[in-house]
């Protein structure tokens, strides 16, 4: 897919957010941990969502469609114990499988097309479960193995190890203690449902969790919710392109950190708590405070600046006047997408890569871009949107392979967007 973004166009109106992807797709394999039906409410459609159904289905899971966005889950049986590359497509969400193919099929084989150290942590947790793991170059095969209790310590705060661990513990446990879980907003919803389904969870929305599994896990019917990167990203566009923006739907709990860091970099949001109003901006300004005098942005875990917004908020620093420092401190590589900013006119010094400084305010000119990174993709289009003339952006598609019809609902706005 190849598009055309005209520049400098005010954004106004009404706008509705998906519902979260990353959720979706967790809550996919865990309604899969029942042979009941298990209704999820505000299902998105975006292109890994539809090859996590894909996935499912091949799995011997039956899935209706309703109206408005409803999809009913039945898993009766599971009828494969393995998974290929082709079947998958390099997904990684994918490992989230492994939970139902397990329970059911008591051995899994999933194969690979990326290096193992992409699911280090996910591997680890099994294994501290007392499940017997076996990963090669190319697979990785596990056995299942009840537990009384478990107590384990994740590597790293991963959403994915999370939530695997989280289905594992209500199906194949007694008693499981989590440290140092991820807790993101997706995370919250896998926990939510779990326990629709008859799973005791403490500690919802912490780093510490008590997993108390029941006899068996039933059928259940949850909403999945806001994506809050999609909402928080649509945000910073408005108020980049002057216009006015009331996003609707979103929860203010989500947005509490991403407001507070937007606030930094001169943008300012009414959140209420089920709305986010964004007024007209006539031009950014980074924080006035003292002890902001040396700007940095920061990720971290949740529930601090996420990383999926590192790109939004450096495009946003390119307008704002002042030098600020984005510090990428969770994931390597991903400000290597600066180069095509500084291609468009910005100043930005790569530091190394985790740490750019940025100089603001420089206008913006329209360019050619190719295949933009999926996690970049929103804030190369933030930046063709405040630019000065036309930018074309090729391979468009993987922007809509997390972000469920985002070019329409942009054009609703006003937005400037051609969809060749």
């Amino acid at each position: 897919m190849r598009i055309r973004v005209a520049g400098k166009q005010a954004l106004d109106g009404h706008y509705q957010p998906s519902g979260n992807p990353n959720a979706a797709m967790a809550l996919l394999a865990a309604a899969m941990l029942t042979a009941q039906p298990v209704t999820l409410h505000n299902w998105p459609d975006t292109t890994n969502t539809q090859t996590m159904q894909l996935l499912a289905a091949r799995l011997g899971a039956k899935i209706t469609r309703e109206a408005n966005h409803t999809l009913v889950v039945q898993g009766e049986q599971i009828n494969r114990r393995a998974l290929t590359s082709s079947d998958t497509g390099g997904l990684v969400s994918s490992f989230l499988y492994l939970a139902p193919m397990l329970l059911r099929r008591q051995h899994v084989r999933l194969e690979i097309d990326f290096p193992l150290n992409r699911i280090r942590t996910h591997l680890e947790a099994m294994r501290d479960l007392g499940l017997e793991v076996s990963a090669t170059t190319g697979a990785v095969e596990v056995h299942a193995v009840p537990w009384e209790k478990k107590d384990i310590i994740l590597t790293q705060a991963s959403v994915t190890a999370t939530a695997i661990v989280l289905m594992l513990a209500s199906c194949l446990g007694k008693e499981t203690i989590i440290h140092n879980a991820a807790c993101e907003p997706h995370v919250q919803e896998v926990c939510d449902l779990l326990c629709e389904m008859g799973a005791h969870i403490e500690g919802i929305g912490s780093n510490l969790m008590r997993v108390i599994s029941p006899p068996e896990l039933g059928g259940a019917e949850v909403t999945i919710g806001p994506d809050h990167i999609e909402a928080a990203s649509v945000a910073a566009i408005g108020a980049l392109c002057g216009g006015r923006v009331e996003i609707d739907g979103i929860r203010r709990r989500d947005m509490r950190m991403i407001a507070k860091t937007y606030r930094q970099l001169g943008i300012q949001l009414d959140v209420d708590e089920a709305v986010l109003f964004v007024p007209k901006h006539e031009n950014l300004s980074l924080s006035s405070r003292e002890e902001d005098e040396d700007l940095s942005i920061e990720t971290a875990p949740w529930p601090a600046f996420p990383s999926d917004l590192i790109a939004m908020a450096t495009v946003v620093a390119t307008q704002a006047r002042g030098t600020s420092l984005v510090h990428e401190k969770l994931f390597n590589n991903r400000l290597l997408f600066v180069d095509k900013l500084k291609a468009m006119g910005a100043q930005i010094v790569l530091c190394d890569p985790h740490r750019a400084i940025v100089v603001g305010p420089t206008p913006l000119n329209g360019i050619y871009m190719d295949s933009p990174d999926v996690r970049a993709g929103l804030g190369m289009l933030a930046a063709a949107l405040v630019a000065r003339g036309e930018s074309v952006i090729d391979n468009a598609d993987v922007i809509e392979r997390t972000f469920s019809g985002v070019f329409g609902k942009l054009q609703t706005l006003g937005a400037g967007i051609t969809i060749e």
